[in-house]
């Protein structure tokens, strides 16, 4: 197969990982993530663009000090060099998903909770899907 054809909302929906990448192509990566009520990605900068999609829960946008709530149907885009953390403002798990471009983390890699990801220095390795 070229490419990625799935139901994305449906994928997202079920996701229960922290973060799970589910495609990898030469010049960008889709990536599920969900995150627990009171969780946050963490704030960080990245040397790439990164665009954010909720499709469950509610929570908040932090980009370069600039707060705004998000819920299911926004969409976060994040330039690079801009400081940024999405945060489960929320009671119940937000379901989310982001693209990378390029690429960041290495192709199929699932980190169950926050922790695992924190606990593995794993970066993109030029592995793509295909």
């Amino acid at each position: 197969m070229k490419g990625f054809v799935q139901d994305i909302e449906d994928l997202a929906v079920k996701n229960n990982d922290f973060r799970r990448v589910l495609y990898t192509a030469k010049h960008c990566q889709l990536v599920l993530m969900a995150l627990k009520p009171k969780e946050e990605i963490g704030a960080e900068v990245h040397k790439l663009d990164q665009f954010f999609r909720v499709e469950e829960g509610t929570g908040e946008a932090v980009l370069d000090g600039v707060r705004t709530a998000i819920k299911a149907g926004f969409a976060v885009v994040v330039p690079a060099g801009a400081k940024h953390n999405i945060i489960n403002t929320g009671s119940a798990p937000l379901k989310l998903y982001t693209l990378y471009s390029p690429p960041n983390h290495r192709d199929g890699v699932v980190h169950h909770t926050r922790a695992d990801a924190e606990a593995d220095n794993e970066h993109f390795d030029g592995q793509t899907t295909e």
